[in-house]
């Protein structure tokens, strides 16, 4: 499985540590130290679409009008702490960690 969150972020915290309860493998991927590779960031928007970006953030407040607008995809590229967090594959893709995802993975 891997799991790509930020270490900062206390759901991916939260994540993590269900999942190591549950015994399962985890390769985690930082999203600010080790970045995302393009292809994975692709295949994360053509599952998730415009829920990937995560509007809330601090990052997407201090974005500017005219980044805002911005084709999704470069925008991840050039800031990756705007993707919700976590993303987990576990051969299926899960968007963020709400009961349902906690219930299919542990």
């Amino acid at each position: 499985m891997k799991f790509y969150g930020l270490k900062t972020c206390d759901t991916c915290r939260k994540a993590l540590k269900s999942l190591a309860a549950a015994g399962r493998d985890v390769t985690y991927i930082d999203v600010r130290d080790d970045g995302v590779p393009a292809a994975d960031l692709l295949r994360f928007y053509e599952a998730f679409g415009d829920r990937l970006i995560n509007t809330r953030s601090t990052t997407w407040r201090d974005l500017s009008d005219a980044e805002r607008t911005q084709p999704p995809l470069d925008l991840l590229v050039t800031h990756p702490t705007l993707m919700k967090r976590p993303v987990i594959d576990d051969g299926q893709l899960y968007l963020g960690w709400s009961r349902d995802v906690e219930s299919d993975l542990t």
